[in-house]
């Protein structure tokens, strides 16, 4: 079974409903993983998206929690190794995270930042 790191803007994509969802839920065949950082990442998007949206509070409350009901192992990843790339990559710390996991784990990253999207492409393993 393939592995995939998944990122929170893949994950947010699918959790709230938006344009990108489907594209996104095809890719997320296999086993899951994420830095632990993730269900933090997407309780801020969920926070933020209820301030801009106050009328839609319970529905993206509603839909946060399903994250709890996902199958994604998250894992403890190496600070160390976080600063080192994103210093190489110019990513921030926790978009260096995913990255340092899907080439620790030699795995396919799901993500729809642009950014992170690019380092993975420009700095191969």
């Amino acid at each position: 079974m393939a592995v995939k790191v998944i990122d929170a803007s893949a994950l947010a994509a699918v959790l709230f409903g938006e344009p990108e969802a489907a594209s996104v839920a095809d890719r997320l065949t296999g086993e899951l993983v994420a830095p632990a950082l993730l269900s933090f990442e997407l309780a801020n998007v969920c926070l933020m998206k209820m301030r801009r949206h106050p009328a839609d509070r319970d529905r993206l409350a509603a839909s946060f929690k399903l994250l709890a009901r996902m199958a994604i192992r998250t894992v403890d990843v190496d600070h160390a190794g976080i600063v080192d790339l994103g210093g190489q990559s110019g990513l921030t710390a926790y978009d260096a995270a995913y990255l340092w996991l899907a080439r620790r784990l030699g795995a396919e990253l799901v993500t729809l930042d642009r950014k992170l999207a690019a380092a993975v492409v420009a700095m191969p393993q």
